[in-house]
């Protein structure tokens, strides 16, 4: 069969999946397309390209931004802002492998996905490249003076300036390159910041030209949209091409002959100067395995390793006491051939052998018979219900199955093989079937200790690394001015204004008219609602009569208000404690491996919210769990042990516990420092985000540390504060239990809920009184980072605003205009961002992996100015509209659909007042603009700010006005 030049390969039923699949070839070009039918109406499309660098000028990653900063039919700045602002979309972005490049868009709406697809597909085969966009998004320098120093900008230099901060990002990176030295996995494709100056634009421009063909793609599309309108979308592009020999093939490998080690270092402060600050990292290339089943029993060996804190090789990494937390991630199947990398983080690294030593002789013991049955089970039963689960969260489900086929298609295997788990499942059930613990351990043996490809990567804290790499560029930039002549420093400073010029001007209205838009008649007015059912029982029953493909999702929660507030920083560990501790009954690698034999998997969770109309605070520890409905009952039990029987008087493994805390919050701060500068700015704001930062934000780590040294001094008083907030959480007078599943397992499983909870202890409730906010000053917060995340805010209501859904519009606008142009395109920020919380009525504006701190304030101050004078077209206003409505409308699964009827409930959200709040949506104009603009001048005279970011940066910001920021040092 051929249909619009595609030639049929094979169709086959995907039942696992609800799908049919079909692998086409397009004849002219040889192009290959997977096309998925099903009936998820959350539609995927996405196009790749096998894109392997040669080195790392980031040139795949530069190329990756640029090809969507206009097209031959789409001549704007920038269509995928456009896009952002007005359309339906469920998912929008590309992202940048080590070997390929992909493009993938979601809608839920027919005509916005199309629309999404045509201008994507214009995008990769036909970008305009422009030179400035290059300068861009890549790299240039800037000068505004001639007799000022020469400066590197660009949205990417800076993004990975960023990465380069992050100690866990670079392990990941040198990792990869110790393995794989000889290949294009040897050099960085995002960019290494050093070398992303030595690309050209004649390069960038020739790597698009030998990569971007349709004889080099695989097109991926999955829904319930017509087929026949995919090929249809697919030949105005492709035929126009004809074929040509793409040189893309990713070699393998040659394999190592014996293990390497590698030292590098990564920037610290000088705080963590220490030598117990390093990582170590064991890293295995497995080679590639064509053998699906194979490649199956290997997921579940590292979920057996790796997965849980009882699985046996990270409970031997952490028990040793040789680091503070388990690195490496585990088994990688991202690339051509796996790989498999675990190590310790804050470690020694004169103690490298001994944790080589551990590493080894914990996979030797397995292998020579120490693999538990009961282990077996646990993962085997876990990796089988993800699979059937299919629970990607908010992430779309057909772009984790387009991922999924590209781990084989892109290197030449069949795609559908790829994605089809249920016969290699059967063949593994039956291999393992005589001797569990003798299968897994022959590929313990097989694949590790047989295998002398192994690396080990030793990164050392260096606190004079920062300032060595500043010193670095900033010798590179004077020798590049030293050698200009005067007619060369004059052009570049006419380069930094023409740039600057082109950034500020506006694409034409027709120009900006050519991108395809749906309208407001497009859009739904009413509100989705959601299946709730309040019942009353032993506790408070909460049901979502929702079709869960046979699952039961089933959350107990725990009033946190019934606590004192100096109680809250220890709910973190303490719900870790829950399943991390053990029980009267059993430890916890025995509660590990029953939770895994009969569930789903259970975890704890935490709901932080200020309430609708009292300002108060819904707070709410969530034990939450997801069974078959014939396991329910040990779902429960598990639960119920987990309540009432948990081990806390475990000093050596709660200080385990603190010490992965203390690391992980570490780590989370360069790489997600917008989201602690904007925690910690609201805190100050409400009840509810001041107890959100208490849990999780920078006040959180600052606890953490300190609980650390009284786990040593005073555990007695430590576990007491435990037991205490267990005895007062532990009250079915003061909980909830939260459950979503279809209306024949409801019948089915609630006499063992009602059953189950009639049992638990019940006493009067109280709440206790909370601070309403966070005392603070303007804080500078310094981490050893090349580049800043900048937070400035207050309370829209405070200053006399009465927000309304227009403000969502208003934002929306910002993040994809002003925002996006100021801080990112002008700036070099990676992202800039706004934030509105309709609850507390707090209004923030963020920067992300920003090299600028003052002027990013200064670009904040100037919105209120911005929107005053702003005069938007309709077109224009219609496209926010759409955008926030798309917003609003995201798409969820059903557990996600079931907690989050759960919140609308806990915090008063009424479909009434989301119907309100959505009529002000759609009913946004121009004015509503303008007053926004009034409202945040006002608001820009008494806001407050956050800073998070490098030492020079913030004392520079102090220098020039003085006494702006207090700092204090947290990383």
């Amino acid at each position: 069969m051929n249909t619009h030049g595609f030639a049929l390969v094979r169709e086959q039923e995907v039942p696992e999946l609800n799908s049919r699949a079909l692998l086409y070839r397009h004849v002219a070009t040889g192009a290959e397309l997977l096309s998925i039918e099903n009936d998820d109406e959350n539609k995927v499309f996405g196009i790749t390209f096998r894109t392997p660098p040669s080195d790392s000028t980031g040139v795949a990653h530069i190329l990756e931004h640029i090809t969507l900063c206009g097209s031959r039919k789409y001549p704007l700045k920038d269509p995928f802002v456009e896009l952002i602002k007005g359309s339906l979309k469920t998912f929008l972005n590309a992202f940048t492998y080590p070997d390929k490049t992909c493009y993938p868009v979601a809608s839920q709406n027919t005509q916005d996905f199309y629309n999404l697809v045509d201008v994507y597909l214009d995008a990769v085969f036909f970008p305009r490249i422009a030179r400035h966009h290059f300068e861009q998004e890549g790299w240039h320098y800037e000068l505004e003076d001639a007799a000022q120093p020469l400066a590197y900008k660009g949205v990417v230099y800076n993004e990975m300036k960023g990465a380069y901060s992050s100690p866990d990002s670079m392990l990941h990176r040198y990792v990869q390159q110790s393995l794989f030295p000889d290949t294009t996995y040897g050099v960085d494709s995002g960019g290494d910041p050093a070398h992303i100056p030595d690309l050209t634009y004649e390069q960038l421009k020739g790597f698009h030209d030998t990569f971007y063909h349709p004889s080099n793609a695989r097109i991926f599309f999955y829904g319930n949209d017509d087929p026949a309108h995919r090929f249809a979308l697919l030949a105005e592009y492709l035929d126009a091409f004809q074929p040509i020999e793409v040189p893309s093939d990713v070699p393998l490998q040659p394999s190592f002959a014996a293990p390497r080690t590698v030292e590098r270092t990564y920037a610290a402060s000088a705080a963590d100067a220490d030598a117990s600050k390093a990582m170590v990292a064991i890293s295995w290339k497995l080679g590639e395995v064509s053998d699906l089943t194979e490649t199956l029993g290997l997921v579940v060996l590292d979920h057996m390793l790796l997965g849980t804190p009882a699985a046996p090789l990270r409970k031997a990494l952490i028990d040793s006491g040789l680091g503070e937390n388990v690195v490496g991630g585990g088994l990688g199947d991202s690339l051509r051939e796996l790989t498999f990398s675990t190590g310790l983080k804050n470690t020694d690294p004169q103690r490298v052998a001994e944790i080589e030593q551990l590493v080894l002789g914990t996979l030797r013991a397995l292998a020579d018979g120490g693999i538990a049955q009961g282990e077996v089970d646990a993962a085997m039963n876990t990796v089988e219900f993800s699979l059937r689960e299919n629970n990607t969260g908010s992430f779309p489900r057909g772009i984790s199955l387009m991922l999924g086929a590209l781990g084989g298609w892109l290197y030449g295997r069949d795609p559908i093989d790829q994605i089809s788990f249920e016969a290699p499942l059967a063949a593994l059930k039956q291999a393992i079937a005589a001797d569990a613990p003798a299968y897994f351990g022959a590929l313990i043996q097989r694949y590790f200790l047989d295998n002398p490809h192994r690396t080990t990567v030793v990164l050392k804290a260096d606190p004079a690394l920062g300032e060595r790499l500043a010193a670095q560029e900033r010798a590179r930039l004077d020798a590049a001015q030293a050698a200009l002549s005067e007619q060369a420093a004059q052009a570049i400073v006419l380069r930094t204004a023409e740039l600057k010029e082109l950034q500020e001007r506006p694409d034409p209205p027709e120009v900006r008219a050519t991108i395809p838009s749906l309208g407001i008649a497009d859009l739904d007015r009413q509100v989705r609602s959601i299946p709730i059912e309040v019942l009353d029982g032993a506790v408070k029953l909460i049901y979502h009569d929702i079709f869960a493909n046979g699952i039961v999702y089933l959350d107990l929660g725990f009033d946190l208000r019934t606590l004192a507030p100096e109680l809250l920083p220890y709910l973190p560990l303490f719900g870790r404690s829950l399943l991390e501790m053990g029980t009267k009954r059993e430890d916890y690698v025995q509660l590990s491996q029953r939770i895994g034999r009969s569930t789903g998997g259970i975890h704890v969770d935490r709901l932080v919210s200020t309430r609708r109309g009292d300002r108060g605070s819904a707070a709410w520890l969530l034990l939450r769990g997801k069974a078959m409905p014939e396991h329910v009952g040990e779902l429960l039990a598990i639960m119920r042990d987990v309540i009432t029987g948990v081990n806390l008087d475990n000093r050596e493994r709660f200080r385990q516990m603190a010490l992965q805390e203390k690391t992980r919050f570490e780590s989370s701060l360069v790489p997600s420092g917008h989201s602690f500068a904007d925690a910690r700015l609201r805190a100050r704001f409400s009840e509810a985000d001041w107890a959100g930062e208490q849990m999780g934000g920078i006040s959180y780590l600052l606890f953490v540390r300190q609980l650390i040294q009284r786990i040593d001094s005073d555990w007695e008083g430590v576990c007491a504060t435990l037991q205490q907030i267990r005895d007062t959480l532990l009250n079915r007078a003061a909980m909830l239990c939260n459950i979503t599943a279809d209306h024949a397992s409801w019948l089915q499983v609630r006499p063992q809920i009602d059953a189950a909870l009639s049992e638990l202890p019940s006493s009067p409730v109280s709440h206790a009184p909370w601070p309403q906010g966070l005392d603070q000053p303007d804080e500078g917060l310094l981490i050893p980072a090349q580049v800043n995340y900048v937070a400035k805010g207050g309370s829209l209501t405070a200053a006399g605003f009465a927000p309304s859904g227009a403000v969502a519009v208003v934002s929306n606008y910002l993040r994809t205009a002003y925002l996006w142009e100021q801080v990112r395109v002008r700036g070099g920020a990676y992202g800039g961002f706004s934030r509105y919380d309709r609850l507390t009525g707090v209004w923030s504006m963020l920067s992300y992996r920003d090299p600028n701190l003052l002027r990013t304030l200064d670009v904040y101050d100037g919105t209120g100015a911005f929107l005053r004078g702003l005069d938007l077209s309709e077109t224009e206003l219609t496209r926010s509209i759409i955008g926030t409505i798309s917003d609003l409308d995201a798409y969820q699964l059903p557990d996600a659909k079931g907690y989050t009827s759960l919140v609308r409930y806990l915090i008063g959200e009424t479909d009434e007042l989301r119907q309100i709040y959505r009529d002000q949506v759609l009913g946004t104009t121009l004015a509503d603009f303008h007053k926004m603009g009034q409202a945040l001048d006002v608001l820009s005279q008494r806001a407050s700010v956050v800073a998070i970011g490098g030492q020079a940066a913030v004392e520079q910001a102090n220098a020039e006005r003085p006494g702006l920021l207090h700092v204090e040092q947290v990383l």
